[in-house]
C-alpha cells in the first residue's frame, strides 16, 4: 500500500462528500486507502459515507475526540507507506498523490510535505508554507507586524513570505490541512500529541520530525482547494482563545525554560488583548446601529417637544407631564427599534429595504398602540405625528450617510450573472436545480466543458478555454463547475487563472442536491441546497425563535378567552411551554421523508404549511412543494398568517 488518507469529520457532510468524490478520482493513479474518522456528527454524515463511499474505512467515534486523538486512531491501523492528514473542506488535483509520493520516493530525507493551496476564490493561501513559531516570530505575528512586512525575511517568517509561493521550498511547519508524512517516521517520532485538542499539532508535529533530523517540504507542483482558510477563525473568540494556548503547551514542550516563560507570558498577554478587542468590536458593531437609530429619533422627538411645547401647545404657560419624557418618549423609540429588529435592519450586512420596512411597520404599530390609548393616555398627537414624519426620513437618512461613509454599508443586491459550465445533461440538472432555490440569476450562460470536440456548439454560449472571455463580456459574478464533467485539476486551474476579485467558483458533485462554494477567504465556506432557504438564514432562525417567544407569552396572557375556542384544550399549555423552552415551533415542516433526507434543521412545529389548505386533497408531492415553498418564501408573515387562521390547533 503506497499511501493512507485520513480524514477527521465533525458535522461537515457537504464538504466531506464533495472532497471524497475528488480523492477517489486519484485513485487510478495510486494505490491508497481512505479512513473518514468521524467525531460524532449529528449531519447525516455516516449515512453519507455508507451510501455514497462504501469502500470508506470509517471510525465512527461516540463523541468528538479531537483532531489528535482522531487522527491517531486511523494511523495506527493505517498500511500505507506514506500518511496523508487531510481536512474534510479540500478538494485535490488528480495527480495530487502521484506528485507528492513521487516527491518522497526521490528526496529520501524528506519527513513530511505540505502542498499550495488556494481558497474558495481562487486565492493563494499563505498558510500553505510557515515556519517555526519563536518567541519573536510569535511576536512579530500577534502584533501585526507581519502584515505590514509580509515579504520581510526577518518580519514575515510566521507565513515565509519571502519565499515564492511558484516554487518547491524546503520549510519547517506543514499546515495540517495538508500534511503529508512518511510512515516509518511516524514510527520513529510518535503520532500526534493528544494534549492538543485542535489547533497546534501540525506545528508540533512538524516541529518533531525536523528534530529527528529530516527536512519538511513545501511543493508547488500541485495545488488543492481548502475552503475554510486559516484566517477565515480569526474573528472568533473560541479560536482566540485555543489558538494561542496550543502554543504556549508548544512553547512548554519544546523551548527552554527561559525561553518557554517568555513565551508563555506573550501568548497569556496576547489572548486576552486579542479576546479583549474582539469582545469590544463584536459589542460596537451589533449595537452600533440599535445605539444610532435611537439617538436620531429620540434627540428628533425630545427637540420636537421642547419648541412644540414652548411655541405652540402652551404659549401662555404650562408643560406637558414629565412622563412624556420619563416613558412617552422612551417608548415610543422601543416601539421603533423592536420593529427594526424583527425586520432585520440590525443585521449586519443589511438592505435599506429592511431599514424603510422597518421604520414603516414602527409607525403604523405607533400608530395602532396610540389609537388604542384611553384618552387620560394619549399625550400629544402632534408629536406622534412628528415622530412617524420624522422617523421615515431621519433614520434612512442616517444609514445612508453609515453607508457612505463606509462605516455601515448596505447589502447592495447585484444581480447574480451564472456562468455554468459542464456538459448538456448536468447543466440541465443545475439549471433545474437552481430555479427551486431562492436564487433569481438575472443570467445564466452555458459553457462547454469540452474545448474540443463537434463544431456544432448548440445550446453553448462558449467552451472551457473561453470562460474568461464570457466573464468579461456577461459580466458574470458566479462560476458553477459541474465536478462530473470536469477533473479536479481542470476547475482548480480555471479558478487560478482567472484573476476577478467579484466572482465566486461554486462546484456541483454529481448526483447531489447541493452546490458547494465559498465567496472568499472570510467566510467559512456555503453551499446551496433544496432546503436550505430563506427560513435557514440566522437572521430569521432568530425572529421565529423571537416570534414563537412573543406569541406564546401572549396567547398564556389571553388564555381565558381563547381556551374557550382551541379543540383539544389537554395540550393547549402544554404546547405553549414546550415552545417557551424551545423544544418546538409554533410552525413547522409538515413531516416528510424527504425533507429529512436533506437535513433541515428546523424545530418540529404544532402547525405546518398544510394548515392553510385542505389537507385530505393534498397527495405527497403536492405537500413536499408546501413544505419547500414556505423554506424558501419563509416571513413571519407567513408564520402569523399559519397560527391565526388555526388558532383551534394549537391543541394538537
Amino acid at each position: 500500500m503506497k499511501l493512507s488518507v485520513i480524514i477527521v469529520n465533525y458535522n461537515v457532510q457537504y464538504f466531506l462528500e464533495n472532497c471524497l468524490n475528488s480523492v477517489y478520482n486519484s485513485s487510478a493513479i495510486i494505490d491508497f486507502e481512505v479512513f473518514v474518522v468521524d467525531n460524532n456528527s449529528v449531519d447525516g454524515s455516516l449515512k453519507m459515507l455508507a451510501e455514497k463511499f462504501p469502500q470508506t474505512k470509517v471510525i465512527a467515534n461516540k463523541n468528538n475526540r479531537g483532531f489528535s486523538v482522531a487522527n491517531n486512531q486511523a494511523i495506527k491501523e493505517a498500511k500505507g507507506e506514506y500518511v496523508l492528514l487531510l481536512n474534510p473542506d479540500t478538494v485535490v488535483e488528480e495527480n495530487t498523490f502521484k506528485v507528492c509520493c513521487d516527491f518522497f520516493d526521490s528526496h529520501e530525507n524528506a519527513g513530511g510535505l505540505g502542498v499550495k493551496m488556494l481558497d474558495g476564490k481562487g486565492n493563494f493561501l499563505p498558510e500553505s508554507k510557515r515556519g517555526l513559531p519563536t518567541p519573536a516570530v510569535a511576536f512579530y505575528k500577534i502584533f501585526g507586524v507581519t502584515n505590514l512586512f509580509p515579504k520581510s525575511e526577518k518580519f514575515g517568517q510566521y507565513h515565509l513570505g519571502h519565499l515564492s509561493k511558484e516554487e518547491n521550498h524546503q520549510i519547517e511547519i506543514l499546515s495540517g490541512a495538508f500534511m503529508m508524512m512518511r510512515k516509518s517516521v511516524l514510527d520513529e517520532i510518535g503520532l500526534l500529541d493528544e494534549s492538543f485538542f485542535m489547533y497546534g499539532e501540525d506545528i508540533d508535529l512538524s516541529y518533531r520530525i525536523t528534530q529527528a533530523g529530516y527536512a519538511n517540504h513545501y511543493l508547488a507542483d500541485t495545488q488543492i482547494i481548502h475552503y475554510k482558510g486559516e484566517s477565515t477563525k480569526k474573528s472568533s473568540i473560541n479560536y482566540v482563545f485555543v489558538f494561542y494556548r496550543a502554543m504556549a503547551i508548544f512553547a512548554k514542550k519544546h523551548f527552554s525554560n527561559k525561553n518557554a516563560q517568555l513565551f508563555s507570558t506573550l501568548i497569556n498577554f496576547a489572548i486576552y488583548v486579542r479576546a479583549g478587542l474582539a469582545v469590544l468590536t463584536r459589542t460596537i458593531k451589533h449595537f452600533l446601529l440599535p445605539v444610532i437609530d435611537a439617538i436620531v429619533l429620540g434627540s428628533g422627538v425630545f427637540l420636537f417637544k421642547e419648541y412644540y411645547e414652548e411655541n405652540v401647545k402652551f404659549i401662555s404657560g404650562g408643560a406637558y407631564p414629565d412622563e412624556v419624557e420619563t416613558y412617552g418618549i422612551p417608548i415610543i423609540i422601543c416601539i421603533y427599534l423592536l420593529s427594526q429588529f424583527f425586520n432585520g435592519a440590525f443585521s449586519i450586512p443589511t438592505s435599506f429595504k429592511k431599514v424603510l420596512t422597518g421604520v414603516l411597520s414602527g409607525s403604523a404599530l405607533l400608530l395602532m398602540v396610540y389609537s388604542l390609548l384611553s384618552e387620560e393616555y394619549r399625550f400629544s398627537r402632534a408629536i406622534i405625528l412628528f415622530t412617524v414624519v420624522f422617523s421615515i426620513f431621519s433614520i434612512p437618512l442616517f444609514r445612508c450617510v453609515l453607508h457612505l461613509l463606509k462605516i455601515r454599508r448596505f447589502n447592495i443586491a447585484k444581480a447574480q450573472r451564472i456562468a455554468i459550465v459542464g456538459k448538456q445533461e448536468e447543466l440541465n440538472r443545475i439549471s433545474s436545480f437552481i430555479k427551486k432555490t431562492l436564487i433569481e440569476p438575472e443570467k445564466i450562460i452555458n459553457v462547454n466543458a469540452e474545448n474540443e470536440g463537434n463544431s456544432d456548439n448548440s445550446g453553448f454560449s462558449a467552451r472551457l478555454y473561453q470562460l474568461k472571455d464570457i466573464i468579461d463580456i456577461y459580466d458574470i459574478n458566479e462560476v458553477i463547475f459541474c465536478a462530473k464533467d470536469l477533473s479536479s485539476s481542470q476547475i482548480i486551474e480555471q479558478m487560478s487563472s482567472i484573476d476577478k476579485e467579484d466572482v465566486d467558483y461554486k462546484i456541483a458533485p454529481p448526483e447531489s442536491l447541493y452546490i458547494i462554494g465559498s465567496n472568499s477567504i472570510e467566510s467559512s465556506g456555503e453551499y446551496y441546497i433544496m432546503a436550505s432557504d430563506a427560513i435557514m438564514k440566522p437572521v430569521n432562525q432568530k425572529n421565529k425563535r423571537s416570534l414563537d417567544l412573543f406569541l406564546a407569552l401572549f396567547f398564556l396572557l389571553f388564555s381565558p378567552i381563547l381556551f374557550l375556542f382551541i379543540d383539544n384544550k389537554g395540550n393547549y399549555f402544554g404546547n405553549l411551554f414546550k415552545i417557551l423552552s424551545g423544544k418546538v415551533s409554533f410552525v413547522g415542516f409538515y413531516s416528510s421523508a424527504k425533507m429529512k433526507d436533506i437535513s433541515l434543521k428546523v424545530k418540529k412545529g404544532i402547525l405546518n404549511p398544510t394548515d392553510l389548505h385542505d389537507s385530505f386533497a393534498l397527495n405527497q408531492e403536492n405537500i413536499e412543494q408546501l413544505n419547500f415553498e414556505y423554506g424558501r418564501d419563509y416571513s413571519i408573515g407567513k408564520d402569523l398568517e399559519i397560527v391565526f387562521k388555526n388558532l383551534k390547533y394549537l391543541g394538537r
